[in-house]
Protein backbone atom coordinates (compact mmCIF):
# COMPACT_ATOMS: atom_id res chain seq x y z
CA UNK A 1 0.00 0.00 0.00
CA UNK A 2 0.98 2.99 -0.86
CA UNK A 3 0.33 6.30 1.01
CA UNK A 4 1.18 10.19 0.49
CA UNK A 5 0.79 13.34 2.53
CA UNK A 6 1.49 17.00 2.53
CA UNK A 7 2.92 18.34 5.69
CA UNK A 8 3.84 22.13 6.35
CA UNK A 9 7.45 22.08 8.43
CA UNK A 10 6.90 23.64 11.72
CA UNK A 11 11.03 23.59 13.67
CA UNK A 12 12.73 26.58 12.94
CA UNK A 13 15.54 24.66 11.80
CA UNK A 14 13.61 23.15 8.98
CA UNK A 15 14.90 19.76 8.22
CA UNK A 16 18.53 20.71 9.87
CA UNK A 17 20.24 20.07 12.97
CA UNK A 18 18.09 18.14 15.77
CA UNK A 19 14.23 17.56 13.81
CA UNK A 20 16.19 16.40 10.77
CA UNK A 21 18.14 13.28 12.92
CA UNK A 22 14.95 12.67 14.49
CA UNK A 23 12.93 12.53 11.38
CA UNK A 24 15.36 10.21 9.85
CA UNK A 25 15.63 7.91 13.16
CA UNK A 26 11.80 7.94 12.79
CA UNK A 27 11.46 6.81 9.10
CA UNK A 28 14.19 3.87 10.17
CA UNK A 29 11.71 2.78 12.60
CA UNK A 30 8.80 1.55 10.18
CA UNK A 31 8.31 -1.26 7.88
CA UNK A 32 8.13 1.37 4.84
CA UNK A 33 9.68 3.01 2.25
CA UNK A 34 9.48 6.55 3.12
CA UNK A 35 10.19 9.48 1.12
CA UNK A 36 10.26 12.91 0.91
CA UNK A 37 10.43 16.38 -0.93
CA UNK A 38 9.18 19.60 -2.08
CA UNK A 39 5.49 18.91 -3.32
CA UNK A 40 6.60 19.64 -6.87
CA UNK A 41 9.86 17.96 -6.90
CA UNK A 42 11.96 14.90 -6.22
CA UNK A 43 11.81 13.12 -3.60
CA UNK A 44 15.05 11.50 -1.78
CA UNK A 45 14.95 8.51 1.12
CA UNK A 46 13.61 9.61 4.26
CA UNK A 47 15.98 7.42 5.86
CA UNK A 48 19.07 9.10 5.02
CA UNK A 49 20.59 12.16 6.75
CA UNK A 50 22.41 13.63 4.14
CA UNK A 51 19.65 13.09 1.49
CA UNK A 52 16.95 14.58 4.17
CA UNK A 53 19.38 17.51 4.94
CA UNK A 54 20.27 18.28 1.39
CA UNK A 55 16.53 19.23 0.71
CA UNK A 56 17.38 22.45 2.51
CA UNK A 57 13.70 22.38 3.66
CA UNK A 58 12.78 25.43 6.29
CA UNK A 59 10.45 26.36 8.38
CA UNK A 60 7.10 27.11 6.71
CA UNK A 61 8.45 24.52 3.77
CA UNK A 62 5.67 22.06 2.51
CA UNK A 63 6.87 18.79 1.85
CA UNK A 64 5.62 15.94 0.41
CA UNK A 65 5.62 12.16 2.07
CA UNK A 66 5.08 9.46 0.37
CA UNK A 67 5.29 6.13 2.16
CA UNK A 68 4.92 2.41 0.47
CA UNK A 69 4.52 -1.12 3.16
CA UNK A 70 2.89 -2.81 5.67
CA UNK A 71 3.87 0.46 7.87
CA UNK A 72 2.61 3.00 5.92
CA UNK A 73 0.54 4.81 7.68
CA UNK A 74 2.29 4.49 11.16
CA UNK A 75 4.94 6.07 9.44
CA UNK A 76 3.56 9.42 8.34
CA UNK A 77 2.17 9.72 11.32
CA UNK A 78 5.36 9.71 13.26
CA UNK A 79 7.34 11.63 10.13
CA UNK A 80 4.54 14.62 10.41
CA UNK A 81 4.75 14.48 14.26
CA UNK A 82 8.15 15.27 14.11
CA UNK A 83 7.81 17.60 11.30
CA UNK A 84 4.25 19.57 12.75
CA UNK A 85 5.99 20.08 16.43
CA UNK A 86 8.20 23.17 17.27
CA UNK A 87 11.97 22.23 17.84
CA UNK A 88 11.83 23.26 21.30
CA UNK A 89 9.20 20.59 22.62
CA UNK A 90 10.74 17.28 20.25
CA UNK A 91 11.23 14.64 22.09
CA UNK A 92 14.23 12.29 21.21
Amino acid sequence: MTEERTVTVVPEDGLHARPAALFVERANEHDAEVEVGPVDGDLVSAGSMIAVTSLGVAEGDDVRLVAEGDDATAALDALEAVLTTPEDELEE
